[in-house]
């Protein structure tokens, strides 16, 4: 029971602040003047004044709070290295112990887990999480059992009282990390690029100078190299292939080493062409030509040289050369000199007519065969006997012509091929193109027919040729859809996609196998021009091999998923095809520096003057400090006791009841009447 005097007054402070100078100035008067009851008139003024004033009595009954203590246990991934869950949760329970014991305290004990993703040790989050469900003015202590590696420091809120960090390790803990900078998502084929490596020693390490360094592209067998400790080391790497390469960093764990998870550091590298050169040869000029031309000068990525047959051979006008402001055509620089610099020739309506001799010819078919592409867009001339099947070029040829042209309308249609192969899949229904006027009729002997045309013969063949690739479109009439015709059709994305499959793009292979990666889960996609394509395995990081069905979600493209277990390279396998892919961070923040500190939550415990311990040490004891003392010393840990209450009922009774003031007056009325009186 407690008691508490407050004032209720009867008039406005103002106004009893004026009486009460008035009191003062009539008894000032009465005893300048000499009257002998002049100190009965200022009790008597005293007594109306604090009356006035209302004075009020309150008593309540209070029932004391225990004190709350916040205890936190870090049980994240870092925690779990070497003895530090043993360390750590045995000091918990002696604590919870030794906290439950003291009177009038209660402790709560929260367990701080991994952060969503790769989000570290979010204890400050959970520090501000528990001080939100707890009355803040009970709270007399908050003590953290962790290693110090807190990863949301920015998050920290403000203390109610002393905040204690008993850290986890060892003196003689040591760990080893590599840490891989200035990675870049896209790199150019055939060019260096140049990353920034370094191995970092860390805590008590053994003083090595040198350490291997293991280094793998797309989980080929690595290679090895010794570089120094310590010291930033560039790198320089060409990618080998197109589309995504992963290289792989590894460092072989050392003796006594904390953790060999931040000995590895996976690159996901995009490689991409620069500046596609293409060679684009007119048999004559036409509206298809300016098509070709149109569609691949659009391509910034492309460079294109192009020549149009103008005055062949055998045209006699009886214009002198030296008069002739045409361009002879370069045929000894481009097929013989500089032929390999092309990625991609395209031959449109062109044919025998002396102007490349058959050596020059011989060379394109080993162009392919070294991994060249050729397009051929057959004009009606293909069906001739000047046609380019009827030089070396038909060694390569998918299709060989019947000496038939069919001039007459018909819409081109996706084949059942075609509804699988990237180049044509999901190009819309045939039913909204427009018509196509003419087609030279072929006889495939090898490859795919993806697209054909009057009577279901082939439009468009596409075959590899050694390590090369051939396509042959046996019309000329591509340009009605670019022109609008009938209505049209998906002319650019056709001819764009044709053209980036002749030079290899990865994304539009026709067999492949690769997988996305959105957190912990992989979505494995396989792409094939088969009905069935059996299972997929996956060879976690750890070695465990996992076999997953595919199943088929649209023509030709296969998939499924897998929750991956754990962080690093995954390797998939599909008969011939293998991929790999790295999941998730290769060194977490969790390992990023696992040696225990006290350096990061520093700042924020001196705020409260609160105390840092190594468990190694040994369990500091535990005192009560007065708010605003040092809160921790040589081998003790300060609370600060909050003495919060809780109010059971309240009762008031004034202290100049009406009866009292009232005798009080008259006593003193009558007091001073008498007092003047005998005077």
């Amino acid at each position: 029971m407690t008691g508490t005097i407050f004032f209720d007054p009867l008039l406005p402070f103002w106004m009893i602040w004026v009486l009460a100078g008035c009191a003062v100035v009539m008894v000032g008067i009465a005893m300048w003047r000499g009257l002998s009851g002049w100190w009965l008139r200022g009790f008597g003024a005293i007594v109306v004044l604090a009356a006035l004033m209302g004075p009020v009595l309150q008593r309540e009954d209070r029932s004391p709070l225990t004190d709350i203590v916040l205890l936190l246990e870090d049980q994240t991934a870092s925690q779990q290295l070497s003895d530090r869950p043993d360390q750590t949760t045995s000091a918990a329970d002696v604590l919870e112990a030794q906290l439950d014991a003291r009177r009038n305290t209660d402790v709560r004990r929260i367990i701080v887990p991994d952060a969503a993703g790769d989000g570290g040790t979010a204890l400050m989050q959970s520090l501000t999480d528990a001080l939100a469900q707890e009355p803040v003015a009970r709270v007399a202590g908050i003590v953290v059992l962790s290693d110090g590696l807190i990863h949301d420091m920015e998050k920290a809120p403000e203390l109610p009282a002393p905040l204690h960090l008993l850290h986890s390790g060892r003196p003689d803990d040591w760990d080893r990390r590599l840490i891989v900078k200035n990675a870049p998502a896209f790199a150019i084929l055939g060019e260096p690029i140049t990353l920034s490596l370094r191995i970092d020693d860390m805590g008590a390490a053994p003083g090595a100078r040198e350490a291997p360094l293991d280094v793998s592209i797309d989980g080929e067998p690595p290679q090895r190299f010794n570089i120094p400790i310590g010291v930033d080391m560039e790198v320089p790497v060409t990618l080998p292939h197109g589309g995504r390469n992963v290289l792989q960093f590894s460092v072989p764990e050392a003796d006594q080493e904390l953790t060999d998870r931040n000995n590895t550091a996976i690159v996901q590298i995009n490689g991409v062409r620069d500046r596609l050169r293409v060679l684009l040869v007119s048999g004559e000029p036409h509206p298809g030509g300016r098509t070709w031309r149109n569609l691949l000068k659009s391509d910034s990525s492309v460079d294109l040289v192009h020549f149009t047959i103008l005055r062949p051979p055998e045209k006699q006008d009886g214009v002198p050369v030296d008069e002739l402001s045409l361009i002879a055509f370069p045929t000894r620089e481009l097929f013989l000199e500089k032929i390999e610099d092309f990625d991609l020739i395209i031959f449109d309506r062109y044919k025998r007519r002396g102007i490349l001799p058959s050596l020059y010819l011989d060379n394109v078919v080993d162009y392919v065969n070294n991994g060249g592409a050729v397009l051929l867009a057959a004009g009606p001339d293909f069906a001739t006997a000047d046609s380019l099947y009827r030089s070396p070029l038909a060694d390569i040829l998918p299709a060989g012509p019947t000496a038939l042209v069919i001039d007459q309308p018909f819409v081109p249609q996706i084949s059942d091929v075609g509804q699988r192969h990237p180049v044509t899949s999901g190009l819309g229904g045939s039913e909204e193109w427009g018509e196509w006027l003419r087609l030279v009729d072929v006889q495939p002997d090898k490859g795919n027919i993806v697209m054909t045309g009057a009577g279901d013969r082939p439009l468009l063949v596409l075959d590899r040729v050694g390590k090369g690739r051939v396509a042959l479109l046996a019309s000329d009439q591509a340009w009605l859809w670019a022109r609008g015709y009938d209505g049209g059709g998906p002319q650019l994305e056709l001819l764009r996609r044709l053209a980036h499959w002749m030079m290899g793009e990865p994304d539009l292979e026709e067999e492949a196998l690769w997988a996305e990666a959105n957190g912990q889960k992989l979505r494995i996609l396989r792409r094939s021009l088969e009905a069935q394509v059996g299972s997929v395995t996956v060879e976690t990081p750890s070695g465990e091999m996992v076999v997953l069905p595919l199943v088929e979600t649209q023509p030709g493209l296969f998939e499924t998923q897998y929750e991956g277990p754990e962080i690093g390279l995954y390797r998939l396998t599909n008969g011939d095809l293998t991929s790999v892919i790295g999941l998730g961070p290769a060194s977490p923040k969790e390992f990023a520096n696992v040696i225990a500190t006290g350096a990061v939550m520093e700042p924020i415990i001196q705020t409260m003057r609160g105390g840092i311990k190594a468990l190694d040490s040994g369990l500091p004891s535990i005192r009560n400090v007065r708010p605003g003392r040092p809160a921790a010393g040589n081998g003790w840990i300060g609370l600060t006791p909050r003495g919060a209450y809780e109010t059971l009922s309240v009762s008031r009774a004034s202290l100049l009841p009406g009866w009292i003031v009232l005798l009080l007056l008259s006593a003193l009325i009558i007091g001073g009447w008498l007092r003047e009186g005998r005077q």
